[in-house]
């Protein structure tokens, strides 16, 4: 994977601006419900890929992970708790990054990237993570059409 990315410019309230160059995601409930990846996640993950670099961080709960993603421009990281998702996340510029995530392990990740998102998937999400993320989504492929159709976020994050 080319590891120079081009990102996605967001526009955000005040005027101001953020360049997201790294996505990282969690899998279990968020890319995922049961292990089996979420219809059309793969292919926005695929048009994502053309301009960031995505990291997918998991427990990998089901054990399907690997299996799943096998095929998608991500770069997989099995982890054990959100410790270890804060400490990926500690490594790379935050101002630069957004993060999805549904669970307990996400919410520290999401509340130190730039741009963190809460998804309400079908293994639903915390209520912790809602109270920190800047943007909470019905599902995951409404949160990745957000990078990919970035006026979304200027609508949802102006003041």
């Amino acid at each position: 994977m080319d590891s120079i990315c081009e990102g996605v410019h967001l526009e955000i309230s005040g005027g101001k601006s953020l360049t997201v160059k790294q996505l990282v995601l969690d899998f279990t409930g968020t890319l995922s419900c049961d292990g089996t990846l979420l219809t059309g996640v793969a292919e926005r993950l695929e048009k994502l890929a053309k301009n960031l670099h995505i990291t997918v961080l998991t427990a990998d709960t089901f054990g399907t992970a690997a299996r799943q993603l096998k095929k998608l421009p991500v770069d997989l990281h099995i982890i054990q708790t959100g410790r270890d998702k804060v400490a990926f996340l500690a490594g790379l510029k935050k101002s630069e990054t957004a993060a999805i995530g549904n669970s307990r392990s996400d919410v520290e990740m999401v509340r130190m990237a730039g741009l963190g998102i809460a998804v309400l998937g079908l293994e639903g999400c915390v209520g912790e993570l809602i109270s920190v993320a800047k943007i909470v989504c019905r599902n995951t492929p409404a949160a990745l059409d957000l990078l990919l159709n970035p006026l979304r976020t200027k609508a949802t994050l102006r003041d």
